[in-house]
């Protein structure tokens, strides 16, 4: 479960953050949504434990994020907006540095590199990568330590629909297994009757929770996405049964 109370933060003179209240829980999909500068990126560093609020709390499973930050992080993974990784590095070799400090087997990398269609770059360094295969090679690595949290800021803009479905499935799939997942999108339509709740994110608070079965209504958005989703989507049963086999690794 992650849980935040009255969550402050400036960046300098400027407020960010302005008493942000939130919890997501096990077992569900919670989406953080709103415009830009609405704070949620720093909502998302500051539950991973990347920065100091200013005020407030944040918690993860019961553990504050700031007072036990270490132990906190340990129960989470963290996919950022636009993950870098070394350039001279191949994919295998990051997956595998990011397991040993993980204390991951080895051959969870080669699932991984499978599961995000990954394995015929295995050996090729992350600086020859497109922007939408180094976001793959991250949620390669969110998964990687089979965390109980997962926080994952902005997974599908560099990824192209089916692989943005995918993601969906995967991560329906993850919140069954008892997850708590943790969304930050602009694609709202895209997420319609796939998460559990979704928070509308503004100047700083959660200004009110949208339905998230009609959430393009609700938010105000296009449904243009939701249509450009429909084609090439991967067979929920085979995502389905990929996943179950990764599961006993």
């Amino acid at each position: 479960m992650i849980a935040a109370e009255n969550l402050t933060k400036n960046y300098g003179r400027t407020p960010v953050l302005r008493g942000l209240t939130l919890r997501a829980e096990p077992g569900e999909i919670t989406l953080l949504v709103g415009a830009n500068g609405a704070g949620k990126s720093t909502t998302m560093k500051v539950l991973a434990g990347l920065i100091r609020p200013g005020g407030g709390r944040a918690t993860v499973h019961g553990l504050d994020v700031v007072t036990d930050r270490i132990n906190a992080q340990r129960l989470l993974s963290y996919l950022p907006q636009s993950p870098s990784f070394h350039l001279r590095l191949t994919c295998a070799e990051v997956l595998r540095f990011y397991a040993r400090l993980r204390g991951v087997i080895v051959s969870r990398c080669d699932a991984m590199l499978e599961l995000t269609g990954l394995s015929e770059v295995a050996r090729v360094r992350t600086g020859k990568l497109s922007g939408g295969m180094r976001q793959r090679l991250g949620l390669a690595l969110l998964l990687l330590a089979d965390a109980p949290v997962l926080l994952l800021d902005e997974p599908g803009l560099s990824l192209d629909p089916s692989w943005r479905k995918r993601l969906q499935g995967t991560l329906q799939f993850e919140a069954q297994r008892g997850k708590t997942v943790l969304i930050t999108t602009h694609l709202v339509a895209e997420w319609n009757g796939v998460a559990d709740r979704c928070l509308l994110c503004g100047d700083g608070v959660i200004e009110r929770e949208l339905d998230p079965t009609d959430l393009p209504h609700d938010f105000g958005d296009s449904t243009s996405s939701l249509h450009e989703c429909d084609r090439e989507m991967p067979s929920p049963v085979s995502v389905e049964n990929e996943l179950r086999s990764i599961v006993s690794i």
